[in-house]
């Protein structure tokens, strides 16, 4: 098959990581892999790894997005494929309006991924636009079926977000060279428990109460050092000098560190004893809670959304009430004092994602 993806852009993100994850999969298949998008600093792996990139502006909530559709729609006639498999909502409306409304024999197969729990609006029901619609988990399904009843429930498929297992695996350990650099650069992280929070840095993700459970911990005299992994939402940098002022007055600016945006997320999980996810908005799916479980790491999360339903499967005693300060610290002193045993179902695997896609694409093409 040759299949098209489209998204705003390849910089960073769950929607970003996961395209690059199928596109991979793809042509380890055989399959003709292409991704359209803005451009970005995920293109060159795009490219390593077997795909080829196109770049388009598909990322303008702008009436310009509108003026390019008789252009996207060259693009798509010359680029010939037999699935278009849109991610989000804009390049989804340029795709529907270019060759979404011809007959199915003048068009390629259209497949849509419903990435997010989206405001409910005739803007965001684009996202059921597909001959076939992919929800990310039974949180977003719920979700669909609550808010777009005008999408046939037969044509939505349950696909949970995968994991590379054989990259994000137990047996991963950072080589000698990683960790010297890191403990170099980062020295107060040396030789106590690591918690990681991972994730964009926002004022819903929860970092400001991560912060407060480092600083609880260190109260009651327990060594841990925090390490926050991700950079602020475009135009949102004041909330990263908010983190840092929070950190320093509740006394524990040497026990947290701000390591901005990473790509060895592997290497962290690796030298980390707890992860966490304490998004206060439910998330839809939640990609570094299965990242860390595939590497044996033990996850607290909120007991909230997709996260939730994914350690729910794997890991049930690590979650604990939404804003509960108190049930945040106990689970962490469970996990610390007696780490668990953990096995990652297979539903959450990449192997088990690629192949229920690639189902996906075999019914719409039949």
């Amino acid at each position: 098959m040759k299949v098209l993806q489209v998204l705003p852009s390849l910089n960073s993100g769950g929607v970003e990581r996961g395209a690059l994850d199928l596109a991979r999969a793809l042509v380890q298949r055989g399959h003709e892999s292409l991704v359209m998008s803005s451009g970005g600093r995920m293109v060159d792996q795009l490219l390593s790894e077997g795909s080829r990139h196109i770049e388009f502006p598909v990322h303008e909530k702008s009436p310009r997005s509108l003026w390019r559709v008789r252009a996207l729609r060259r693009r798509l006639v010359e680029l010939s494929p037999d699935i278009v498999h849109v991610r989000s909502r804009i390049p989804a409306w340029m795709v529907w309006l270019a060759v979404g409304r011809k007959p199915r024999g003048e068009r390629p197969a259209l497949v849509s991924t419903f990435h997010g729990l989206y405001s409910v609006s005739r803007y965001s029901a684009i996202m059921g636009c597909g001959d076939r619609v992919i929800a990310i988990s039974h949180t977003v399904h719920d979700y669909i079926r609550a808010n777009y009843p005008q999408i046939d429930p037969s044509r939505i498929t349950v696909i949970h977000r995968g994991v590379d297992t054989h990259h994000f695996s137990r047996d991963r350990v950072p080589d000698q060279q990683w960790s010297e650099r890191f403990f170099s650069e980062y020295p107060r992280a040396a030789g106590k428990p690591l918690l990681l929070m991972p994730g964009r840095l926002s004022r819903w993700k929860g970092q400001i109460e991560f912060i407060e459970l480092v600083a609880a911990l260190r109260a009651r005299g327990t060594p841990c050092h925090g390490l926050i992994a991700g950079e602020p939402t475009p135009g949102k940098d004041a909330y990263l000098q908010e983190l840092r002022d929070l950190a320093q007055a509740r006394g524990v600016a040497g026990d947290v560190s701000f390591l901005g945006h990473r790509t060895d997320m592997e290497s962290l999980y690796a030298v980390s004893a707890v992860v966490y996810n304490l998004s206060r908005h439910a998330e839809p799916f939640g990609r570094t809670v299965i990242e860390a479980l595939a590497m044996g790491v033990p996850v607290v999360a909120y007991d909230y959304g997709g996260p939730a339903e994914s350690l729910r499967d794997c890991l049930p005693e690590g979650l604990v009430p939404v804003g509960d300060g108190a049930a945040l610290a106990a689970a962490t002193l469970r996990m610390l004092e007696a780490p668990p045993e953990i096995v990652l179902p297979r539903q959450f695997t990449l192997d088990a994602q690629v192949e229920a896609t690639l189902g996906v694409y075999r019914d719409v093409l039949a």
